[in-house]
Formats: C-alpha cells, sequence, structure tokens
C-alpha cells in the first residue's frame, strides 16, 4: 500500500506519537521511513541587531545550535526504530515553512504518505497560531495521517 512514509516531528510528546504511528505502520508496510525535523532559521531582525552588537558569526553559531538540537532528537527516534526492528532515514532542514518544506520533502523522495500529528487548534488559537498540519492537508499532494 505505502512504501515510502515520511514522518515530520518537532521534538514535542505529540510528535513522539506521530513517530510511533509511522514506525509501526512502516514495518507491517515494510516501507521505508524517513523522519523529517525543521528548524526556522533566525530572524532577520535578530541578525541585524547581533550584526550591529558586534556578533558576525551569529547565523553560523545559530545554525550549529539547531543542528546539536536536531542529533539530540534523531537519537531518540533512531532509537524507537531500532526498537521496532527498522532503519530509519532522517532529514534536518532550516526554513522558514516548515509546511512547504515538509511537502517538498515528500515529493523529492517520493513519498506516498505523510504522517504527522496536530494539537488540533480550533477558532481564534488557530488563526493566531497557524497550523503547519493544516498547511500540509491543503499542499500535499499525497495522503496525510494526522495524529492527535
Amino acid at each position: 500500500m505505502y512504501e515510502h512514509i515520511l514522518v515530520a516531528v518537532d521534538g514535542s510528546e505529540l510528535a513522539h506519537k506521530g513517530l510511533e504511528h509511522g514506525l509501526v505502520l512502516a514495518k507491517a508496510l515494510d516501507a521505508d521511513i524517513t523522519v523529517l525535523t525543521v528548524s526556522e532559521p533566525m530572524h532577520p531582525d535578530s541578525v541585524r541587531a547581533a550584526r550591529l552588537a558586534g556578533l558576525d558569526n551569529i547565523v553560523i553559531d545559530y545554525n550549529r545550535q539547531l543542528e546539536s538540537l536536531a542529533k539530540e532528537r534523531f537519537e531518540v527516534v533512531e532509537g524507537r526504530a531500532r526498537d521496532h526492528g527498522i532503519e530509519v532515514n532522517v532529514v534536518h532542514k532550516i526554513d522558514e515553512s516548515p509546511a512547504e518544506t515538509i511537502v517538498r520533502l515528500a515529493k523529492a523522495r517520493d513519498c506516498d504518505l505523510i504522517v504527522m500529528s496536530s494539537h488540533g487548534r480550533r477558532g481564534i488559537q488557530k488563526i493566531l497560531l497557524g497550523s503547519q498540519t493544516s498547511e500540509v492537508l491543503v499542499k500535499a499532494s499525497v495522503p496525510v495521517l494526522v495524529i492527535r
């Protein structure tokens, strides 16, 4: 049914539930699995302020910290994959739009299912906070399994 599953994680407890669903599906279907985490780049105003303060390498340092956090996150992901007896590919991207990155990577890797979690916010909370899951649902050309 599904041959390559993309699971989007952000390090939250809820994302771990999405990861577990993705791992179980991949094992049951003998599918490849890629786990993606997306970090937002440093805000341009922060970059300008840091440079004015004489911190010229601030973006490099910030990106190194993001890579370090992603590495820690992926250690957990790889451990869970080992527990399920499967191999997992991990990808970290730095991008302003996590949803667009998820959709782009799914297409680039020929994934035929995206698994992600959602807090299920509604009303004004959804408008104010936005919803990466909603955006993926609108933009993805493959099925999206949403874990609440």
